[in-house]
């Protein structure tokens, strides 16, 4: 998956009107505007680089501006905002900064996460999202593929728009 498909895919999954990603991207600190977010919406080809439409810089903004939308600016004990972590350092994490960030926007349990892959077709064990979800440092620590992500993803369209799911189904 590359990072333009994640965006494309959330905010499928989530039905997040054009508005609200321009509204996101700002909170999270990327200045967009409709042009701009039509072209990042824009399916990349296959053979494009991950990060050809959108940079990891700007997809994690994004995941920090759903955060914020969603739970607000965190703050610390003097109650001024804490501003957020960029935690994609490399490829290889991207998938499970997304998968962490998503839990703590959204307020899901690993039970959601894993029903969620469930519906998809997919099962995951509690001790195997655990590792997904820990620090990289951390001894048990596992890089999350593009199938976790996907799967997610697509368990959530289908629990959140199943109408559409089917109708897409029925295309094909």
């Amino acid at each position: 998956m590359n990072n333009n498909d994640i965006i494309i895919r959330l905010r499928y999954a989530l039905n997040i009107k054009n508005a609200d990603m321009i509204t996101i991207f700002d909170l999270g600190g990327v200045t967009i505007d409709e042009q701009q977010l039509h072209d990042l919406l824009t399916k990349q080809t296959p053979e494009a680089k991950r990060d050809e439409k959108v940079s990891i810089t700007m997809l994690e903004s994004f995941m920090n501006g759903l955060i914020i939308s969603q739970r607000g600016h965190k703050t610390g004990a003097d109650l001024k905002p804490i501003p957020p972590t960029f935690d994609m350092t490399n490829d290889e994490r991207i998938n499970n900064v997304v998968i962490k960030k998503l839990k703590i926007a959204m307020g899901y349990t690993s039970d959601d996460l894993m029903s969620f892959m469930k519906t998809a077709g997919i099962t995951i064990s509690k001790s195997e999202l655990s590792a997904i979800l820990r620090r990289p440092d951390h001894r048990n620590y596992k890089p999350a593929g593009d199938r976790y992500l996907r799967n997610l993803l697509k368990g959530m369209a289908m629990t959140y728009r199943p109408e559409d799911v089917k109708r897409t189904a029925r295309k094909h």
